[in-house]
């Protein structure tokens, strides 16, 4: 049976068993075989698309990589493409995924789409600047394939629900690579909050670092090197003259991303909405600090609660600069990479009962997504709570720019009776490319 039919055989027979039975199929660990053991046809057959330093570290492993190592350490899994813009990073790429399996079958591509064509390819490693995540994922998804997309999901809220739009269509299984929803420190302080532990929850207060978005290039134009093909780096980006400051520092360009606030921030905001449930909605209102009743960005939703940007350093007290602080009537968590502090001092030790909410548990984001391809379930962080917790991100830095409160409809996912807010939802794109 070849890749694509296993593939469209999963998708199928597992739909059959989840009417069958009225709940998920699920595949042992022990069917996948032991390390070293797993037949060829059992494996899941890869593509990396973006080998920069997030890219190369999830395919051949490396810090914030779950349990240190990349998909090629998998035996589950064969990586057999590479892509990227640069020609020298995708060259690297190929080297390493070659060195680890002893061949040289691993083909480099410059072009994604001519990585997505292969049939033999059944998911998708995305990890290229922000301003690609949005049409790699809806082009892979409507190849047919299963894909690991690394935060943010988009750089607009238009682009972010195509983006879930089309991976429903196409009935995809599709991680957003934040992480930190597969870890226990993580889950624990949100299933602390959910089960009323804190008492009644007033606020979470997330803390992301500062960036500041320039509109555009801020150095003289330079010769692009010979090894990047530039036009396809900038994408669907307006055209800007070759800088190696634009091209090494995206981050802080409004074309290319939305700074702090979507790169920690799609962390935080997304732990955020988990503990105080609201991940398959938005907030109802969006104020900027204003210097007198407002110090801070603040959220509010429907239910009162507030999310607010941790701008007064709370987090410091801890020696950090980034974290999630959840406040209720009787306490307070506050969780960061790897650990959770409370107040009273006692909730660490509390253990959350079988008949309490108990949370979606993950202990490896990579397995997780992998297991998700073989049993058709959702992931740990599908791409509906990722589009939900990136737009929050960016109603945060379109308040920002107003300077103004705003209003939103999270089921319509539109600003109330305000074009101009309306009309920052999206952003043009430059031809051929199109949403």
């Amino acid at each position: 049976m070849n890749k694509t039919n296993r593939r469209k055989f999963l998708k199928k027979s597992t739909g059959l068993a989840l009417g069958a039975v009225g709940f998920p199929y699920i595949v042992r660990s022990s069917a996948l075989g032991k390390a070293g053991t797993v037949a060829p046809s059992n494996r899941i057959v890869m593509g990396c698309i973006g080998m920069g330093g997030q890219g190369t570290r999830g395919m051949s492993g490396g810090i914030w990589v779950p349990e240190g190592g990349g998909f090629i350490a998998r035996p589950d899994v064969k990586v057999v493409a590479v892509c990227d813009v640069n020609a020298k990073r995708c060259r690297k790429a190929a080297e390493i995924v070659n060195k680890h399996y002893g061949n040289k079958d691993c083909r480099p591509y410059n072009d994604f789409r001519h990585l997505l064509d292969r049939d033999d390819i059944d998911a998708v490693l995305i990890a290229t600047g922000d301003r690609w995540h949005p049409l790699v994922s809806i082009y892979a998804a409507k190849a047919g394939k299963d894909i690991y997309c690394e935060k943010p999901s988009s750089v607009t809220i238009t682009e972010a629900r195509a983006m879930a739009d089309a991976v429903k269509r196409y009935r995809c299984v599709y991680q957003v690579g934040t992480q930190q929803r597969s870890s226990y420190a993580f889950r624990f302080a949100c299933e602390l909050v959910r089960n009323g532990y804190i008492g009644e929850v007033k606020n979470a207060s997330i803390a992301v670092g500062r960036m500041t978005l320039h509109d555009g290039p801020v150095m003289p134009p330079e010769p692009v090197p010979e090894y990047l093909d530039y036009n396809m780096w900038l994408g669907p980006v307006q055209w800007m003259p070759y800088s190696s400051n634009l091209v090494h520092g995206w981050m802080s360009y409004r074309s290319c991303s939305g700074g702090e606030l979507t790169n920690w921030g799609a962390h935080h905001f997304d732990i955020a909405q988990w503990g105080l449930g609201t991940e398959h909605t938005g907030p109802v209102e969006i104020i900027p600090p204003d210097g007198k009743d407002y110090k801070v960005l603040t959220l509010r939703f429907a239910s009162g609660v507030t999310i607010t940007r941790d701008e007064e350093g709370f987090m410091k007290q801890f020696g950090r600069d980034n974290g999630v602080v959840f406040t209720g009537t009787e306490g307070q968590v506050a969780v960061w990479r790897y650990e959770v502090h409370t107040k009273p001092e006692n909730l660490k030790r509390v253990k959350i009962k079988p008949d309490q909410i108990n949370l979606y548990k993950s202990d490896n984001h990579h397995d997780n997504f992998l297991r998700c391809i073989r049993t058709r379930q959702k992931p740990i962080c599908d791409i509906e709570i990722g589009c939900r917790s990136v737009s929050v991100c960016h109603l945060g830095n379109i308040a920002y720019q107003l300077n103004r409160p705003l209003k939103w409809n999270p089921d319509k996912e539109n600003f109330i009776y305000d074009d101009v807010a309306n009309r920052m939802l999206s952003r043009p794109y430059r031809r051929p490319w199109r949403l």
